[in-house]
């Protein structure tokens, strides 16, 4: 099984791996990439062999870099681009034309539920009990909506939120600050399953 993956500014990554009784048992990694010493590349397929098929990214990097020493340069690539590569190589990392979406047209209603949805609906998915969804948002008042990782304090005028009746929902998901209102905007959430954005 091969898979390849293009570095974002950098190489293109190939691994050809077989897997016997869901083990790893032979890699061989190629690509357009720069390597020292050109020794390390038996390194890098060593550390894939004996992995199992379902190793994560991360799993594969760590066993790569635990075989480098001081020496060793991967240039225009890294032990994580060689993952997504055995990753996409496995079947574990998708594309598009993998999913069926569902369309979930716009249903007006509290945008606080809405932002509740997106967290419900991901973990639907991550539990495989739906299809991935576009979905889209229609309002029934103003509300902010700041990311996970947002300073209230930071991003909203609170005397100017409670002067004009504004809610504040924090979402799961990262991002900036955005004020909408009804008819104002157009809101959406696209919820896919890990595989699609692996790499």
């Amino acid at each position: 099984m091969r898979g390849e993956y293009k570095v974002p500014g950098g190489k293109l990554v190939a691994v050809d791996v077989e897997v016997d009784d869901g083990t790893i048992s032979s890699a061989f990694v190629s690509g357009d990439f720069f390597l020292e010493p050109d020794e390390a590349l038996e390194d890098i397929n060593a550390a894939l062999v004996g992995m199992p098929s379902t190793a994560s990214v991360a799993d594969l990097a760590a066993s790569i870099t635990a075989r480098f020493d001081a020496e060793t340069r991967m240039i225009g690539f890294t032990p994580d681009a060689v993952g997504i590569a055995v990753r996409r190589a496995l079947g574990h990392a998708t594309d598009w034309s993998d999913h069926t979406f569902d369309v979930i047209g716009p249903v007006t209603m509290d945008p606080r539920m809405h932002v509740a949805l997106d967290e419900v609906i991901a973990g639907q998915l991550a539990r495989g009990e739906i299809n991935p969804s576009l979905r889209i948002w229609d309002w029934d008042q103003p509300l902010v909506v700041i990311g996970s990782f947002q300073s209230y304090r930071n991003e909203i005028d609170d005397e100017g939120r409670e002067k004009h009746g504004i809610n504040v929902v924090r979402r799961i998901t990262g991002g900036g600050a955005m004020f909408m209102e009804p008819g104002n905007c157009v809101t959406y959430s696209l919820v896919v399953p890990a595989s699609l954005v692996e790499g």
